[in-house]
């Protein structure tokens, strides 16, 4: 567990704080992830919906980045440190790696779409984990990116018919 290394005042206990810590920390290697594959599908999507899946893709990294501020800085404010280098991402991402051989806008959506799924199942597992060890602010940002990630993976989802 991740020991807290900032004295706060947030009155949590401190192994919920440390629980949390990790909790958050697995969470931001995901994101960060998911935001490097949809940023990696706006540079290459290619097809007859370039424009619009374009704007979409960069739509999405933009709310995931979002999604990553907030997340790496709870586990700051609990006292942890953020770690979101690229080596931990590689380490850490529970998400399968993107392939960076694709172009076609439809293998695009299908990628983006697992992974927006697996990334939301997981903020939803981590809904619960936070608000089981006593953290509501931790659970509340998990339900944000969780519905954010559903809206996405609907809308992703309605393009592949």
């Amino acid at each position: 567990m991740a020991k807290p290394r900032i004295q706060t005042s947030i009155d949590l206990p401190d192994n919920t704080r440390k629980a949390m810590i990790d909790l958050l920390n697995a969470r931001l290697a995901d994101a960060i992830d998911l935001s490097l594959a949809a940023k990696q599908a706006h540079w290459n999507v290619k097809g007859p919906n370039f424009i619009a899946l374009h704007e979409f893709f960069d739509e999405i990294v933009t709310r995931t980045r979002g999604q990553v501020d907030e997340i790496a800085e709870r586990a700051t404010a609990l006292g942890g440190i953020a770690i979101g280098t690229t080596q931990a991402v590689n380490a850490g991402s529970t998400l399968t790696a993107y392939p960076t051989d694709v172009t076609a806008e439809k293998e695009h959506v299908k990628l983006l779409a697992e992974r927006l799924a697996a990334y939301a199942k997981n903020a939803r597992d981590a809904i619960d984990q936070a608000d089981e060890a006593g953290d509501k602010v931790t659970a509340d940002l998990f339900t944000g990116a969780a519905r954010e990630a559903d809206k996405d993976l609907w809308l992703l989802e309605s393009h592949l018919g």
